[in-house]
């Protein structure tokens, strides 16, 4: 008897997925909770498990189909005969025979012919080795076999296939030209022929469409309007140079700048607690909670993963949550809890060298900070000219519940707390 392979549920704000790769071939056998195919949302990337011992039967969804939740992707045939010849036959069948071999009787002839005829420069994918969808698809993209990356957990991530693909000691020559779709800009573009006009045309990821359509009903739907000030960080950075060896050998994590501005911005939303809302119909929703998000570029996009319960954190949690949030979504591990339910957001474009920007609202949220680089100025102190490590940020609000008087009354307080950030451990 045949069992269907259906889209699981992922989650209330999941309603679809795109196959991003089927790690079986139909005729292989599977056990049950091995992974059969990964799926790429506007969220998370995860792999669909086998529901139960047989053999892949048949593929109805092909790669790079979009699916609904419950829709059925193939189907496994309950046959432990099957279970027991398929690895030597399947493993010897070219790519592309529909037609299912007899027996096992030359298992090794047919596996050496089928390697002769594979194309050079594909993976095997590592079907065998526990590994999250991101780094395979990472091991794709960089012809990195997962058998021979080296694991920092339980499974390998995204992170363990970049140290494999470029290990700093870089002994190994560049493998095949073309190696990436884009040249990286270290290295100086491939010679073309004069007049020659290359385009590329690449499909958007789940995610980046859905950050393209969610940032552009942003600015639909809401009357965004962005208001700026400036930040002397000398108090910050004179304390963060006293108390960063002992901080770190303390708590095994640095002191930033991140953790200053998340307890200054929950002071801040209190004193202001329209942009800690949401507009529901014709109500305004106040959260007297702090659910915090924190903007981390990935390699598929932007995502903003959520720091529970901010008020509650000390320095150190703060920094703490950042980087394992700012590591799961390197690696790709992120949950859907880690990304919803966020009440205001900050994003950092600082570090990448932004000086201004004008950040875009996270809907439903109506209120983001934005941190931007920290560069010495002169200014005025005292009717003098000094020169000080200045930063502008940037307050993006929905207009339609938070006024401009509003809007200035928070970035004035969170200014205020960063230039005297000893009143943040008074306020605890």
């Amino acid at each position: 008897m045949a069992v269907n392979i259906v889209v699981p549920e992922m989650g209330e704000s999941i309603v679809d997925a795109r196959i991003a790769r089927w790690l079986k071939k139909e005729g292989e056998p599977v056990n049950v909770g091995e992974p059969l195919v990964e799926l790429e949302t506007d969220k998370i990337d995860v792999e669909v498990p086998a529901p139960k011992n047989g053999v892949l039967e048949r593929i109805t969804q092909a790669e790079g189909a979009d699916v609904k939740i419950g829709e059925v992707l193939g189907t496994i045939a309950e046959s432990q005969a099957a279970a027991g010849a398929a690895p030597a036959d399947t493993a010897a069948k070219p790519a592309g025979t529909t037609v299912r071999t007899q027996g096992a009787d030359r298992p090794a002839a047919r596996k050496s012919a089928t390697d002769a005829a594979a194309p050079p420069a594909r993976t095997t994918n590592g079907r065998g080795v526990a590994a999250t969808p991101s780094a395979r698809k990472a091991a794709r993209q960089q012809q990195v076999e997962l058998t021979a990356v080296e694991s920092q957990g339980p499974r390998v991530t995204r992170a363990d296939v970049a140290r494999s693909a470029h290990p700093e000691s870089a002994a190994a020559p560049a493998p095949a030209p073309a190696r990436a779709p884009r040249p990286e800009p270290v290295r100086p573009p491939p010679p073309r022929e004069a007049g020659a006009r290359a385009e590329e045309r690449i499909r958007m990821s789940k995610r980046r469409a859905t950050i393209a359509r969610r940032l552009v009903e942003a600015q639909q739907t809401a009357a965004l309007l962005t208001t700026f000030n400036e930040i002397d960080m000398s108090a910050v950075m004179a304390l963060r140079a006293r108390q960063k060896e002992a901080f770190k050998t303390r708590h095994g994590v640095g002191l930033g700048i991140a953790s200053f501005f998340v307890k200054a911005a929950v002071s801040a939303l209190r004193e202001v607690p329209r942009l800690n809302a949401e507009i529901q119909g014709d109500e305004m929703v106040l959260k007297h909670y702090y659910d915090i998000g924190v903007a981390v570029s990935a390699a598929e996009g932007l995502v903003v993963p959520v720091l529970r319960n901010a008020d509650r954190l000390s320095f150190a949690e703060v920094e703490l949550g950042i980087r394992a949030l700012a590591d799961k979504a390197r690696q790709g591990t992120l949950t859907l809890d880690d990304l919803r339910g966020g009440t205001f957001s900050m994003t950092n474009g600082g570090v990448f060298g932004s000086l201004m920007s004008t950040p875009i609202l996270n809907p439903p949220e109506v209120g983001i900070l934005g941190l931007h680089a920290i560069k010495d100025r002169a200014v005025a102190v005292d009717g003098q000219v000094a020169v000080r490590p200045m930063m502008y940020v940037a307050l993006t609000y929905d207009h339609r519940i938070v006024d401009g008087a509003e809007a200035v009354t928070f970035l004035v307080h969170v200014k205020q707390l960063i230039e005297d950030p000893g009143v943040l451990l008074i306020e605890g």
